[in-house]
């Protein structure tokens, strides 16, 4: 059986992204995109490339509804839906490889998606996401962070397509301002939903508010269905970052000690603790922590996951803490490994420093070894 497949989207203001999104989906047998009101000329030109597209404005704007919305758009003959977003472009031959796996009885598909990327162009967040689903099956749920839920008690099969490749380079001058209002709403209407609790904290805390951060996250702890270990350790973690931003150094700490033993499996608490411990001069706190961190080689790809725990900045830590604690050799090997991730010039002019300084002829011998 062929398949037939729909991206569709909502849409407000994107003209930059349009032809890259447009380019990147044009392998779907249909393509439909809700306009809920730009003014720069998106509506005109998806009509332009001869996009499925209608203008929708909203008093009151929520993505589950505009989402819901933008499904009126989508064909009846349409096999499979692909929601993506305008900022949002598919690596070339994935039409091909969701028509091969779906069959009868599949819901859902999940494919790789990398959410954003380093200065250096390498990825950063790296997650499977599950936005592809059957035509007719699925409706889209909550104001912000919105999700798919079934719309009867059908059972479906989920499968996994890793080779699918989804990528998000967004425009970082976009306000996300309507964000803290609809999840404040979403709380206010599912009060017991851990998710969006969740992400009602971690907003505050990107707004400022630290002690509503604060309280809504532990609130989040206090669920009884808030069970993912890597989600509440997010919380915790996002607690200590509140009190470090209060100066409440001693609670700071705390709560990441707490994260580590939520989820000793990632590397994201251990790296913050690490770094608590460096700027408090702590080094062989820092070392034994950032040690520990090291030993974790499994990275596990959800929203959760921080880049930066991948990269050269443990190493580069590790090899400051080892060279005050004076044992040089550990702070070279530090130094290569941090150096095989990274090109920096810095880290190779302090590799250079040290090495010199463990070959130099002047290397001072203390006072008490003259004296045996």
């Amino acid at each position: 059986m062929e398949y037939k497949i729909c991206v569709y989207a909502i849409a407000k203001n994107e003209i930059k992204f349009v032809d890259r999104f447009f380019n990147s989906v044009k392998e779907a047998d249909y393509v439909c995109v809700l306009d809920t009101g730009s003014t720069d000329g998106t509506f005109e030109r998806f009509k332009e490339l001869g996009v499925i597209t209608k203008q929708k404005k909203y008093k009151h704007f929520r993505f589950d509804v505009a989402r819901n919305d933008s499904m009126a758009l989508i064909p009846k003959d349409a096999d499979i839906c692909v929601c993506v977003d305008i900022d949002e472009y598919f690596e070339s031959g994935w039409s091909k490889i969701l028509k091969e796996n779906w069959h009868e009885g599949v819901g859902r598909a999940k494919y790789r998606y990398t959410w954003n990327f380093n200065p250096d162009g390498s990825e950063g967040i790296v997650f499977m996401s599950d936005k592809i689903h059957k035509n007719g099956a699925y409706k889209w749920k909550y104001p912000v962070h919105e999700i798919l839920v079934p719309c009867d008690d059908r059972q479906f099969e989920f499968i996994n397509l890793p080779n699918i490749q989804l990528n998000h380079k967004a425009d970082d001058a976009k306000s996300r301002s309507n964000y803290l209002p609809l999840l404040k709403l979403s709380v206010k209407e599912n009060p017991l939903d851990d998710r969006n609790v969740h992400y009602l904290g971690r907003e505050f805390m990107f707004h400022g508010e630290y002690e509503n951060a604060i309280k809504m996250l532990k609130y989040h702890l206090s669920l009884p269905t808030a069970t993912w270990a890597d989600e509440r350790c997010a919380s915790m973690r996002y607690i200590a970052r509140c009190y470090g931003y209060l100066g409440d150094e001693k609670n700071q700490e705390e709560y990441l000690k707490y994260a580590i033993l939520e989820a000793p499996h990632t590397r994201e608490p251990y790296l913050e603790l690490g770094i608590l411990y460096f700027n408090q001069k702590k080094y062989l706190d820092c070392a034994i922590t950032l040690e520990d961190m090291l030993k974790i080689k499994e990275r596990y790809l959800n929203y959760i996951s921080a880049p930066e725990c991948w990269t050269s900045m443990p190493y580069d830590y590790l090899s400051i803490c080892y060279y005050n604690l004076g044992d040089y050799n550990k702070a070279t090997t530090a130094l290569v490994n941090a150096i095989e991730l990274s090109d920096e010039k810095r880290l190779k002019e302090n590799l250079k420093y040290i090495l010199n300084l463990k070959n130099s002829k002047k290397f001072i011998v203390p006072d008490f070894i003259k004296q045996i």
